[in-house]
């Protein structure tokens, strides 16, 4: 399970990396919305198959709380595989430009796109057991 995970977390981030960086490049007045990645985010992205044994422990909580405990865990696999990657020469990003950046490694500015990002991965990996009470309640009619 954790293989198809990491997989489907992993197509999914870049696939998310490619609209972000394409809608970033729309606004800065390149119409050729010309996206960005790297295969190195692939299993960064990955990581957030751990979501789901994450979620087991800690889905009786409000949305607002599991969304900020997804956040605060990205910021720490962003921070950590950034260093990793920075100490060997190859960290495909660079934030050092950014007002709100910590070693050039993360954007506190990002911290809603990550709420919604990990919460949208919690969906991708629990499609039947995150949702309103109304979808659960849904499913045990089915």
């Amino acid at each position: 399970m954790f293989c198809e995970d990491f997989l489907k977390c992993g197509i999914a981030g870049w696939c998310i990396e490619v609209l972000w960086t394409g809608w970033c490049s729309c606004l800065s007045h390149n119409l050729s919305m010309t996206a960005t990645t790297s295969l190195l985010m692939f299993p960064i992205y990955g990581l957030a198959a751990l979501i789901r044994p994450l979620y087991a422990k800690i889905k009786g909580l409000p949305v607002i709380l599991r969304g900020l405990i997804y956040m605060i865990c990205i910021f720490l696999i962003e921070y950590t595989t950034g260093s990793v990657l920075q100490y060997l020469h190859i960290c495909p990003w660079n934030y050092n430009s950014s007002k709100y950046n910590i070693n050039g490694l993360i954007r506190l500015d990002y911290a809603p796109c990550w709420f919604v990002v990990g919460l949208f991965f919690e969906k991708l990996l629990n499609p039947v057991q995150s949702g309103s009470h109304a979808d659960k309640q849904q499913v045990k009619n089915c």
